[in-house]
């Protein structure tokens, strides 16, 4: 497999062409952004854990029926994918209330939410990634009904796989940011799953095991990426 130009670089992650027209390699970066970029750094290793982890979970899903763009882990910061055109949407899934949604909504960081919500952000960093609903992505164009149906199915699906799968692991997912794309004019899932794009709580302490620890200074960030990573690859089956 030949790697060849610059497609895209982006705040975590560089896109390659390949040789073939049908395969991208997407490159882990140790880069470090939140609240839109307002704030940078650098989380030492960060791109190696993601992309690990990444695999292992996007796996696990295609077992469970979920179709992802993984092809294969390349390197410790490579993965090969299928070239899939990505929808310019984010699909947020909370369980329990924390961050923005407890910020927006007055409602207790922690609190389990009654039934499980699904938020839809445009991307589009010059916005912000605003949040938009059902009617703004049909108007916009950003996607058809179907393809929003399959998102949401798929959303609620993997949340229940992965509440399931990290549960066992002494992990609460409290909430976590999704991407789809297009693939021979099918939905699936691409992107990534990582303590980048998760909330991630120690089930019995509610320690902080994700990007949080890093916009809100907690310090330890390093360790809680590789601590994460070693409750996935030390149980996996």
């Amino acid at each position: 497999m030949q790697k060849l130009e610059q497609l895209y670089e982006g705040k975590a992650k560089k896109v390659f062409k390949t040789d073939n027209e049908k395969q991208y390699i997407v490159e882990y970066k140790d880069d470090a952004t939140a609240f839109n970029g307002e704030k940078k750094g650098t989380i030492t290793g960060k791109g190696v854990v993601n992309n690990k982890m990444t695999a292992a979970l996007f796996a696990m899903l295609e077992e469970h029926g979920i179709p992802t763009h993984q092809i294969e882990l390349l390197s410790d910061r490579e993965c090969l994918v299928k070239a899939v055109k990505i929808l310019p949407l984010e699909v947020i899934v909370r369980n329990i209330a924390a961050g923005s949604l407890s910020q927006r909504l007055g409602i207790k960081e922690g609190t389990p939410m009654k039934k499980t919500v699904l938020e839809f952000c445009y991307k589009n960093d010059e916005l912000g990634d605003p949040m938009i609903n059902d009617y703004h992505i049909f108007a916009m164009e950003l996607a058809t009904e179907d393809q929003v149906e399959k998102i949401k199915d798929y959303a609620l699906r993997i949340n229940e796989i992965l509440q399931k799968f990290f549960l066992e692991r002494n992990i609460r997912l409290i909430d976590f940011k999704l991407e789809f794309g297009l693939y021979d004019g099918e939905v699936i899932l691409a992107d990534e799953i990582s303590p980048d794009t998760c909330r991630l709580w120690d089930k019995d302490t509610d320690k902080k095991l994700d990007k949080d620890r890093f916009r809100r200074d907690l310090g330890g960030v390093e360790e809680v990426y590789q601590e994460v990573l070693s409750r996935i690859k030390n149980t996996e089956n």
